[in-house]
């Protein structure tokens, strides 16, 4: 996790959720999960995703043996049609939320993140799903 000792610019923040970001698009969660701190599940995130993405109830089919309901789960190369746009900053600076496209459209979901003070130093958490 990225700990820095003074308040981080946008720029920095915003840096580490677009590495967090293309991490989790090459399929490399475990790494992405160590960038940002008090993070929900990546299983949610994923999930969250996959049905703002495809279109997809997950929920609906979850106790269903259909692949579809699962294929979030095992195949993640749909992420990579998957892109950020617009930083959308709260004004206190200490959140924001960031849009999401498939395959250049904006989905229903977004991500948020917030800048924190820890006892360690400032870091990002999040990310949250955002409808």
């Amino acid at each position: 996790m990225k700990i820095w000792t003074e308040r981080p610019s946008k720029t920095d923040v915003e840096a580490v959720v677009r590495r967090y970001f293309s991490l989790l698009r090459a399929g490399n969660v475990p790494e992405a999960e160590q960038l940002v701190g008090d993070h929900p599940t990546t299983r949610h995130v994923l999930k969250s995703l996959w049905a703002g993405s495809v279109g997809v109830s997950v929920d609906a089919n979850e106790t269903s043996c259909s692949r579809a309901a699962d294929e979030w789960k095992h195949d993640l190369s749909w992420l990579g049609e998957l892109d950020l746009v617009g930083f959308n900053w709260g004004h206190t600076g200490s959140h924001f939320y960031v849009e999401v496209t498939h395959r250049a459209q904006v989905i229903e979901v977004s991500l948020g993140f917030w800048v924190k003070p820890t006892d360690a130093g400032w870091v990002v958490a999040g990310p949250s799903t955002l409808w």
